[in-house]
């Protein structure tokens, strides 16, 4: 298995994409002049307390205010308060935290106006970016991620990600860390830790104090809307959380990002160092390695599984339905029950990829082709588990009720990602749009092989538009020409100008219309 991490330079920022055996399975845009990214430190501004909301809204630069719940105070928000107004005051105080005397946690049913004041200035940190009409989500809980480690301020407590199961190496780990952690810190240990000797960790620990000492200093001249700590760029932060021993390649085509990753390589894994290059072919990197054909036929309303079936996906403010259907190729099983469980393992498979893929968030419903026998509903159930470990986003998967359906709710932080997938036809100059054009001769050639190995159809007729008329005949060894050697069968290809650019019919050897 490979991980490969291909990052375009692009006017307005960069565009990442990290390929899994070849295949999109994550795919951000990073504008420059981004802000209110997650992880992101400001100090903020309270502008108004909300008592029926157990809420405040605070003024951090956006356009509309954060908002901040009693619930994301967290118990140790009275010592982050005294904390910033010691800083703001110059009074000489240490970044250390170690003299530091905590005031008492609040309590976990009290009310915002109990905390804040309207016009108090905040130390605050983003935990989910702007959504549609809504500003940033806040949070007092500040945290520093690191590679291994997860540094909390005015905290002591230790506490080891619940993906370590092994009941020795977390008490190694937890007696590891305990003793190499600066006072008034807590430490939240990641799960890629596992098996991690102490000189690494102790490397990123003093990354982390690091981090946290110059945003202090920052502090100190801030005034209210300054960024006090920055998170990381997108490419950086990806490389944090999933960069390992799998991972076997990283391209770029921008100097500059490159040698800004090589230098964080350096710092974070120096032995990973060789597997960072940079584009140097002519032809575009997302060209070059196949990810603008993926874009275009993986983010439409309608995405094909392989092996057949399709899925339908939709979207609304509120939830996100995603419908399996079967198609008119998934018809190798015995019985109607094994075809339905066969299509539904590998649109879960496609699923679990499409919420990576997309950043899909919020309430997930899937419409799932019935099964009646209850281990295949709970084989779906495991299968769609398995194929879901490998999501940074928090997630939390239902079995299939009654009615067949799975309900999936997914951490939503950023927007969802949206690409369009719709171009001007044009055989129609512009008066209407069609799917993706850049996958209908594939979608011809599946075609062609299911006709001939699945129906045994002696010989085909297809009916195309001119341009596909060439890219199929033209050549010493034409596309039909390896049809015909591959099935031993010809296909006659009529050009059609009549027909639309995506536009196909197929007829068999008595020249009737084959039903698609």
């Amino acid at each position: 298995m490979s991980n490969e991490l291909i990052i375009n330079s692009t006017q307005n920022g960069s565009r990442i994409a990290l390929l899994k055996n070849k295949q999109l399975v994550e795919f951000h845009q990073e504008k420059d002049d981004a802000k209110f990214n997650v992880g992101d430190i400001y100090l903020g501004n309270v502008r108004k307390v909300v008592p029926g909301l157990n809420a405040a809204f605070i003024d951090i630069g956006y356009e509309k205010d954060a908002f901040l719940h009693y619930l994301d105070l967290g118990p140790q928000v009275q010592s982050l308060n005294k904390f910033t107004k010691f800083v703001l005051n110059r009074k000489n105080i240490s970044s250390k935290l170690g003299k530091f005397k905590n005031e008492q946690d609040i309590n976990k049913l009290g009310k915002i106006n109990q905390v804040l004041t309207k016009g108090q200035k905040i130390l605050v940190q983003v935990v989910k970016e702007p959504i549609s009409t809504k500003g940033p989500r806040l949070s007092c809980e500040l945290s520093i991620a690191g590679r291994y480690l997860v540094l909390v301020p005015f905290s002591n407590v230790v506490s080891v990600s619940k993906k370590i199961t092994d009941g020795n190496e977390r008490k190694r780990l937890h007696r590891l860390v305990s003793s190499i952690k600066p006072d008034n810190f807590g430490v939240i240990i990641r799960t890629v830790a596992s098996n991690k000797d102490v000189k690494e960790l102790d490397k990123d620990l003093r990354n982390l104090v690091d981090i946290w000492d110059e945003g202090i200093k920052e502090l100190k001249k801030a005034k209210p809307r300054d960024k006090v700590i920055g998170e990381m760029n997108r490419a950086s932060s990806i490389l944090r959380d999933v960069l390992n021993e799998s991972f076997d390649s990283i391209v770029v085509d921008d100097k500059t990002i490159h040698g800004e990753i090589r230098d964080y390589i350096q710092n974070i894994a120096p032995e990973k160092g060789k597997i960072l290059k940079q584009h140097a072919s002519r032809s575009k990197i997302f060209e070059h390695y196949g990810i603008e054909k993926q874009l275009k036929t993986l983010f439409g309303q309608s995405v094909s599984v392989s092996g057949g079936g399709y899925l339908i996906i939709e979207h609304t403010e509120a939830l996100h339905v995603i419908d399996v259907n079967s198609g008119n190729k998934s018809n190798a099983e015995d019985n109607q029950e094994a075809t339905a469980l066969k299509v539904n393992l590998d649109a879960a498979r496609e699923i679990a990829r499409q919420l990576r893929l997309r950043d899909m968030g919020g309430i997930i419903v899937i419409d799932f082709i019935d099964m009646r026998r209850t281990e295949n509903k709970r084989q779906l159930f495991d299968k769609m588990k398995d194929e879901m470990k490998d999501d940074r986003s928090k997630f939390t998967i239902l079995p299939l009720s009654k009615f067949g359906l799975m309900q999936i709710t997914r951490q939503r932080v950023r927007p969802e990602l949206n690409i369009m997938t719709k171009e001007v036809c044009p055989s129609c100059n512009g008066t209407g749009k069609i799917s993706a054009s850049i996958q209908v001769a594939d979608v011809i050639e599946e075609y062609v092989k299911h006709f001939f190995t699945k129906q045994n159809e002696k010989k085909l007729t297809v009916a195309v538009h001119p341009y596909l008329h060439s890219y199929f005949t033209k050549g010493v060894i034409s596309k039909r020409t390896n049809w015909f050697f591959t099935y031993f069968k010809w296909v006659d290809i009529i050009e059609d100008s009549s027909l639309a650019l995506t536009e196909f019919h197929f007829h068999n050897s008595t020249g009737e219309l084959i039903e698609i």
